[in-house]
């Protein structure tokens, strides 16, 4: 027999099996997806280890699984099981075919989405497959559903929408959220975004307003380090790894929160292209377990939405700090030039940060905010 393992790259992360894709007596190649794990963050299929016969399922639908747990087993010598029956005699030719396709329906649904359809009374035919080669999902069947006519629709939790539920209150049950507001200026961030996006688009780069607010936070870890940190029962552990997860929404599916690694040694250029990269895999669903760990750091771009400030912002534990960024929009200010007080439109946004009270206090939570902007607002490229 050989085993199927969770992978080791989900290590120190909970995952739920989502969904068999194939069932005890199926015989399966090397490789072919087989079993959905699912994560607050990311959904993952494992893949068979090697050609046989499905033998075993250890771990069903809904159960929890950890690093190195077997979630079944695959005998590679085993013959098919409908291989071993015993022919019964042939149903007449249009009888046989009706049968053959319903079968052959039945086959491709997992145990999950089987059952979900058989629930809710639905005909799998009417279903869009989003999956692997078509293949009807959980969330195709959820989808579906909401898409329906009627009032006071039901619809179901998904696995990460639960778990992102289970994140949120944890977080703000463990540690006291307080959040401070500034007002940054970004006329000199849009001037240089203006004079350089061409150079960085002939390179195939979107140098978007996102890879200089993890610039400037950089900046600003370097002026109060205490951000970067986690807390624990007995010490502080001050983190030399400036890993920065920027929150990235994927419409009703959820959030998820990819990171950029050691931020602290790439340029602009360089943080703008692992910005887009990381963007485009999270929208497509290509994001991998290790592109969302290790993160000391979280930025919310909420104002992309429309948002002027959002207070608290949850804390993505066990960091200490989330920086949420409001809507860009032209205000009026007052400057003073040349001594006198003028009133002036510039381009303002309202930055927050909300911080572990148990981590650091008030004046090193403005510290750092005072170093944010200062590097957003004077800007040198």
């Amino acid at each position: 027999m050989m085993d199927i393992v969770m992978p080791a790259e989900l290590e120190g992360t909970k995952a739920v099996v989502r969904s068999w894709l194939a069932r005890v007596g199926d015989r399966v190649k090397a490789n072919d997806p087989l079993v959905e794990l699912e994560t607050d963050k990311v959904t993952t299929e494992v893949p068979a280890p090697v050609d046989g016969v499905v033998s075993e399922i250890l771990l069903d639908t809904d159960a929890d699984a950890r690093p190195g747990d077997v979630l079944g087993r695959i005998d590679p010598q085993a013959r098919d099981a409908d291989a071993e029956k015993p022919s019964a005699a042939a149903p007449p030719p249009q009888v046989r075919k009706q049968v053959a396709i319903s079968a052959e329906r039945e086959h491709r649904l997992s145990p999950s989405v089987r059952r979900a359809v058989r629930e809710r009374g639905l005909d799998p035919a009417a279903i869009a497959g989003t999956g692997r080669n078509g293949r009807i999902t959980r969330a195709d069947v959820d989808a579906h559903v909401e898409a329906k006519p009627g009032t006071n629709l039901i619809v179901p939790h998904d696995r990460m929408r639960r778990m992102i539920a289970d994140n949120m209150l944890a977080s703000v049950t463990a540690a006291p959220h307080v959040t401070a507001v500034f007002e940054a200026d970004f006329s000199r961030i849009i001037a240089h975004r203006a004079a350089n996006k061409a150079a960085f688009a002939d390179k195939g780069i979107q140098l978007t307003y996102t890879a200089y607010l993890v610039a400037a936070s950089v900046a600003a870890m370097r002026a109060v380090p205490a951000i970067n940190s986690r807390w624990h029962a007995d010490h502080l552990e001050l983190i030399d790894a400036i890993n920065i997860g920027v929150g990235t929404a994927l419409g009703n599916k959820g959030l998820v929160v990819p990171v950029i690694h050691r931020a602290q040694d790439l340029s602009l250029e360089g943080i703008a292209q692992r910005l887009q990269d990381m963007t485009a895999r999270a929208r497509s669903g290509k994001l991998g377990a290790a592109d969302m760990k290790d993160g000391t750091f979280s930025i919310s771009n909420h104002g992309v939405s429309g948002s002027l400030v959002a207070t608290p912002i949850i804390i993505q534990q066990p960091q200490s700090a989330i920086l949420g960024v409001g809507k860009l929009e032209k205000r009026v200010v007052v400057r003073e030039v040349d001594g006198i007080d003028t009133i002036q439109i510039r381009p303002m946004a309202f930055v927050s940060l909300t911080i572990d009270h148990r981590v650091v206090d008030g004046h090193q939570t403005n510290g750092w905010l005072t170093a944010f902007v200062d590097a957003l607002e004077n800007w040198e490229g």
